[in-house]
């Protein structure tokens, strides 16, 4: 008789751009026996973020279109072509910069394996986040959008955050559209609507390993970011 596994098949999706320096060691705190592939999406990167993603074990495609959703968009394509026996029932979306602590995979998916849940943000209000780990707008980006919300759609969040775990189907059935940093909270937004089971939990947050924030790192990236997150919830309205 065949041993039924403790873990359903689990895809891990890295979106990276020049983070060459930081993935190798993202890729070794992954949960390696919890996770069926690691899945990096190399969004034009001009520093060796393909060669050393590959060297650490990791499938990469290659996105030239740059965009935070586009390489998650290509991530989710690739596994949709995979045959369906290999296709995961559980996605983990984790960026690639460090600053988030990948060992905390399992704490992010057990509320979609012990209690049924379809959606679930590593929050990290609720857990560690250190002072210096997110400038001000940030801070208030994070609290306002939520807010938003939970307000307009019914849905409590408490975090942005790119940690985060869904099922397979009901990642598919959002039908994600967003190409830039809109990607997270359409995620949140159309998870509200379509009256998926969310949590949080609990998740550690610190500065990045290595290289430049694509958002918070200068003044009009923060600024863009903010209106794509803003225009992304009023749309859906």
């Amino acid at each position: 008789m065949e041993n039924t596994p403790l873990y359903p098949r689990i895809a891990v999706i890295i979106p990276a751009y020049n983070e060459a320096d930081s993935l190798p060691l993202v890729i070794k705190a992954i949960p390696k026996p919890l996770v069926d592939q690691v899945v990096v999406c190399d969004n034009g990167s001009t520093d060796s973020t393909a060669f050393v993603a590959c060297a650490a074990g990791a499938a990469v495609v290659q996105e030239t279109a740059r965009g935070y959703g586009n390489a998650c968009l290509k991530g989710i394509r690739y596994l949709k072509e995979l045959p369906p026996s290999e296709q995961p029932e559980v996605v983990v979306f984790l960026d690639g910069d460090y600053s988030d602590y990948p060992e905390e995979l399992p704490d992010v998916v057990a509320p979609i394996l012990n209690k049924g849940k379809d959606f679930v943000i590593g929050s990290r209000l609720l857990g560690e986040l250190p002072a210096d780990a997110m400038t001000l707008p940030q801070r208030f980006g994070n609290w306002l959008a939520p807010w938003l919300i939970e307000r307009f759609f019914g849905q409590r969040f408490t975090d942005l955050g790119p940690f985060r775990a869904i099922r397979w189907e009901s990642l598919l059935a959002l039908d994600m559209q967003d190409k830039t940093y809109g990607w997270t909270v359409e995620m949140q937004v159309k998870a509200a609507k379509q009256g998926l089971q969310c949590a949080e939990v609990p998740v550690r947050y610190r500065k990045r390993a290595a290289g430049k924030s694509k958002v918070s790192g200068t003044l009009k990236g923060t600024f863009l970011a903010g209106v794509i997150i803003l225009r992304t919830i009023f749309k859906a309205l």
